[in-house]
């Protein structure tokens, strides 16, 4: 499967080390001239949706004084050249001295921050305003008089163009240190390649959508254990295979399902909802809730009793199955043993076969003894290699991290997918998924990464054809929607 920019994100460090690779071998200024062609390809398009027209459009640019601000200053001139009345705001002491002077030279107007008042006047009449303060190396919040400038442009109609990464955003963790200093974009143009801030934390939610331009970065020295991957429609359908012409409901896989309890059945109904709406032949289920797992599904096999009762299975989400050798689901209540009981931890922990936890928040601190913190690339990846099982942190991004460090996430959950019983939905279709895959051979830890990110975000696609046009959604909505998610997700042209 081969990726593309647009689904890969690195860090810093190694975008670093990769934009000084193509710096050494292409001519002086290649890049610059690249991001700056982009970055203007992107405001004009920007301009003609918000206001019909580049020409006599006001474009103010946030100019700092590293490389963004150069990017920035450049693009500038050539929106000067098509008839945009562009200002710069030097919001430094300092700022690109050539890319300024093409300005000039296009038309444009230099701005200083003196007289602060005058600048924000610039920013609140702008139709477009260029973020070019920091770059992917920025720590912390905003500073004056960025940050007051910054705050104009959130509380004007201006539509705001963020270059490679929001400023005051982190880029590696997405952290925003004080979200009163930080630009809030409607669109950012990434350099190259994905950043990791972009994807989690605050960052996802500050940079609005995503335009990622190739300025000739060599990603082919890159491992998949340093990379994180962005799961889109396109890497989704790769995983999710129609049945074959001599497929039976065996070969399509069986999934264990044992969730739920007498109290509280509902967790099994939602659970076994996901398993049989994935991609596996035969749901069978074992447990406390039979009776309303078969009223609810009367196709699956169910059955009192512990898993293994209603026969083999190709993958199970249930805790009391961790001596069996098939890819195992463990999600709620089996998370707190695993956390809480030593033997339990043990007896999952010296598995071969590989085993997948489900936690959100509160659940990653039992298991972890720590919070999630800002980091939560990092942190998923920590706790996968501590445990030496694949994590799944949910969230409104999904981190899915492999003992290995291969690393994926998922961004298409809608905020109404935050419901209860959502989690059961997954946890019955990944097991589901990963059942189906397991039936065409050994799944190992890091397909199962990749299958559990596909299956959040299929699982985020039924969330936002279950809310359609501003619809409330329960669960059950949610079990309902996902036929059509999967058909969508599939009508991709796979990676």
């Amino acid at each position: 499967m081969t990726l593309l920019p647009s689904q890969l994100a690195l860090s810093v460090e190694l975008v670093r080390r990769l934009e000084g690779e193509a710096m050494a071998a292409l001519p002086e200024g290649t890049l610059m001239a690249r991001a700056a062609s982009a970055i203007a390809v992107s405001a004009s398009g920007m301009l003609r949706d918000t206001v019909g027209r580049v020409t006599g459009s006001r474009v103010v640019l946030l100019v700092g004084s590293g490389d963004n601000g150069g990017d920035a200053l450049y693009a500038g001139a050539r929106l000067a050249r098509r008839g945009a009345r562009v200002d710069a705001v030097l919001v430094a002491d300092r700022h690109h001295e050539a890319g300024a002077t093409a300005l000039r030279s296009a038309g444009g107007r230099l701005v200083g921050t003196d007289d602060l008042v005058a600048a924000a006047e610039l920013v609140a009449a702008a139709d477009l305003v260029v973020d070019g303060i920091l770059g992917i190396g920025g720590r912390g919040g905003l500073r004056e008089p960025a940050a007051t400038l910054a705050a104009v442009a959130r509380e004007t109609d201006a539509t705001v163009l963020a270059v490679d990464l929001p400023s005051g955003v982190d880029a590696d963790s997405g952290a925003v240190e004080d979200t009163h200093r930080v630009v809030v974009a409607d669109r950012t143009v990434v350099m190259g390649v994905l950043k990791p801030g972009l994807l989690v934390g605050a960052g996802a939610a500050y940079s609005g959508d995503l335009e990622v331009v190739d300025i000739g970065l060599d990603l082919s020295s890159v491992t998949r254990s340093e990379t994180v991957v962005l799961v889109d429609d396109r890497l989704a359908a790769h995983d999710l295979e129609r049945p074959g012409a001599y497929d039976d409901k065996y070969t399509r896989g069986v999934v264990g399902v044992s969730t739920g309890s007498e109290r509280y059945a509902g967790a099994a109904v939602l659970s076994t909802g996901g398993a049989r709406h994935g991609l596996s032949g035969y749901v069978r289920y074992s447990g406390p809730a039979y009776v309303e797992v078969v009223q609810a599904w009367p196709e699956a096999v169910a059955k009192p009793g512990r898993v293994g009762v209603a026969g083999r299975a190709q993958c199970l989400a249930v805790l009391d199955a961790a001596g069996l050798g098939v890819p195992l689901v463990l999600d709620a209540d089996a998370i707190t043993l695993l956390a809480e009981d030593s033997e339990v931890r043990s007896a999952v922990e010296s598995r071969t076969a590989p085993t997948i936890v489900t936690p959100h928040d509160g659940e990653f601190a039992r298991l972890a003894a720590a919070p999630v913190g800002v980091d939560r690339v990092g942190a998923a990846r920590s706790l996968a290699r501590s445990l030496g099982l694949v994590v799944l942190l949910k969230g409104s991004s999904t981190v899915v991290a492999s003992p290995s460090g291969a690393t994926y996430v998922s961004m298409s959950a809608p905020p109404e997918l935050a419901t209860a019983g959502s989690g059961d939905v997954l946890a019955g279709l990944l097991g589901s998924v990963v059942a189906h895959h397991q039936a065409r051979g050994n799944v190992d830890a890091d397909l199962l990464a990749r299958l559990a990110a596909v299956a959040s975000h299929v699982h985020g696609v039924a969330g936002l054809v279950a809310v359609g046009e501003g619809r409330t959604m329960a669960a059950l909505d949610l079990v309902a929607a996902l036929p059509e998610a999967i058909a969508r997700v599939r009508g991709a042209e796979p990676a």
